[in-house]
């Protein structure tokens, strides 16, 4: 959770009428490190992500199941560039099973469509 900007104005007034950042980090709380990155910013309203990218496309994780359904989780996870765990989890997300069993992945298509 970020910290509001009143208490990031109190902390660079403090250091910079006082200079000593790793006082400030002691009063305040606060890492030394978030204050040197406060005291390099123009503005000091918090950062918002709104999405990050992620390394696995769940699009081409799904067309690649429908292609290839026969895959193990290692193949996919190579194929991918992820490890075997991200695969999995992406199927739990995806309500997609590890089954070999083509009648599971026909059916996820017609739920689909």
């Amino acid at each position: 959770m970020p910290h509001d900007i009143e208490l990031r104005q109190k902390v660079i007034d403090y250091v910079e009428n006082r200079g000593n950042v790793t006082k400030a980090s002691r009063i305040f709380g606060i890492s030394r490190a978030s204050i040197y990155r406060w005291l390099n910013r123009k503005d000091l309203r918090p950062t918002v992500v709104k999405t990050r990218q992620r390394k696995l496309d769940k699009s081409a994780l799904y067309e690649d199941v429908v292609k290839n359904p026969d895959d193990k989780l290692i193949d996919r996870a190579k194929k991918f560039g992820v490890t075997m765990s991200a695969i999995s989890h992406a199927f739990k997300k995806m309500n997609i099973t590890r089954k070999k069993n083509s009648y599971v992945i026909e059916k996820e298509i017609e739920n689909k469509e």
